[in-house]
């Protein structure tokens, strides 16, 4: 019988669990169970109806399965805030929830500067414009998107994350790409730059991101980092796979969630 954590998938706003496809093959060779989790039929549902979702089909799979032990949690972008409403907002006090690590892949844990972005009156619209077929429709409208709403960082649902806080019973682990060279291409509609607060309440942006999520997003106190690529070298090879929406493909990606999710892998 194979012992080894199972590691719940969870894809992020307006994507699919086939951003997992050059992750699962390490996984089954590395001996790890997963577990997909589908969202891409609830557009248009809140943070906490996809939070509850993703704990029945947690549920199911346990009984399904008879594993009662521990489980990972392995997250892109907004699929994070998912996971960790479900676990520190709604299961916070209870701890029913066995999860052994969080990992979260470019996650806004913040709230979502690009969601702000997205709703400013003078800026939105050309930093809509620009991402139309790279990271949202054609005619997207962020009025009418709940989670773009509920992202925005001063929205009730990120207060209740900041609020509710991590939990000591669980690892966390944050995956983030930067910049490290400069390189245009690495998001070419940002000029290969992520737009991020700044501190004067304006606007800015910065090589410290991953063209959508700027490192200042994702940091959370107490919870270890780790920035991609360790070569800077790879940028000048293939800039583009270290983007927000290539990294869940990224091969440096899936080798280090694959070595976070060994069973002999150190606890932060």
């Amino acid at each position: 019988m194979n012992h080894r954590c199972p590691a719940v998938l969870v894809h992020g706003w307006r994507s699919h669990p086939g951003i997992w496809n050059r992750l699962t093959p390490g996984l089954s060779e590395a001996g790890v169970p997963f577990w997909r989790f589908d969202h891409t039929a609830m557009q248009g549902a809140g943070t906490e109806t996809i939070a509850l979702a993703l704990q029945d089909y947690i549920r199911a799979k346990r009984k399904e399965t008879g594993y009662g032990g521990p489980v990972d949690i392995v997250c892109h972008s907004m699929g994070t805030c998912i996971a960790r409403y479900l676990l520190e907002v709604l299961d916070g006090d209870k701890r029913e929830e066995d999860v052994r690590q969080l990992v979260g892949i470019g996650p806004p844990n913040n709230g979502s500067a690009m969601a702000e972005l997205f709703n400013d009156p003078e800026r939105g619209p050309e930093v809509i414009r620009r991402l139309i077929g790279v990271f949202v429709p054609q005619d997207y409208d962020p009025r009418e998107d709940t989670i773009v709403q509920e992202f925005r960082p001063g929205s009730r649902i990120v207060a209740a994350l900041r609020d509710a806080g991590t939990r000591d019973d669980i690892d966390y682990r944050i995956l983030l790409a930067a910049n490290l060279t400069a390189t245009p291409a690495f998001f070419p509609a940002f000029g290969g730059r992520t737009w991020e607060f700044a501190p004067d309440g304006g606007w800015r942006t910065t090589y410290s991101g991953d063209g959508i999520v700027p490192h200042t997003d994702s940091l959370l106190p107490g919870v270890g980092v780790e920035v991609l690529p360790a070569d800077p070298g790879n940028l000048a090879r293939h800039p583009e796979h270290y983007c927000h929406t290539m990294l869940p493909r990224n091969p440096e990606v899936v080798a280090r969630v694959t070595e976070y999710l060994s069973p002999s892998s150190p606890s932060l």
